[in-house]
């Protein structure tokens, strides 16, 4: 992972909304994405140096405080998802997004052998090439009928000897190649 750290105003690495994301081919390192789910109002210190560096991060929901969203801003530009947990906070249940030309779709819930209606529906008219999820507290990671299902795994306080991860997604011409990093 590149240590190299990059100011916040930087207009090629902090595009605005809408802007057009640099592409693989653009750049002389890998487009690198930051993902967690399942943090339940805790954010591990350890993320902040783990995602140093980053284009963009994902949390796949169950965010549980508001003020998370908050301090990943500081690293980089922040897409969240509502989950079950997350009653009451301003976050959407399903997101799409685009980065370094593919295309993300990011909801909590996500069983990929049994989908469900939202799920199959989003899948079906958003063609997305990767679906980011939580909830399982389990990290997967698995390519099935041409999508690249995703799950970080739980970052949220360590609690009975669970498992804890983060990821790293990093985009490289048209492959996307994924790392757990234990917590």
């Amino acid at each position: 992972m590149s240590n190299k750290n990059h100011g916040i105003s930087d207009p090629k690495l902090y595009p605005t909304p809408g802007a057009s994301h640099l592409t693989p081919a653009s750049r002389d390192t890998p487009y690198k994405i930051g993902v967690l789910s399942d943090t339940h109002g805790w954010l591990d210190p350890l993320v902040e140096k783990i995602f140093a560096g980053v284009d963009h991060i994902l949390h796949a929901g169950d965010i549980g405080d508001a003020m998370i969203e908050l301090e990943l801003k500081f690293i980089a530009p922040v897409t969240v998802v509502q989950g079950n947990v997350d009653a009451g906070l301003p976050f959407k249940l399903t997101e799409i997004v685009t980065l370094a030309q593919k295309k993300f779709l990011i909801h909590h819930i996500v069983n990929p052998w049994a989908l469900s209606e939202t799920v199959a529906h989003h899948l079906a008219s958003q063609k997305p090439d990767a679906v980011i999820f939580g909830h399982t507290h389990k990290p997967f990671a698995q390519e099935l009928d041409g999508v690249f299902f995703f799950n970080p795994g739980y970052a949220g306080k360590p609690k009975f000897g669970a498992e804890r991860s983060v990821a790293i997604l990093q985009i490289v011409g048209q492959e996307i190649r994924h790392e757990f990093i234990p917590l």
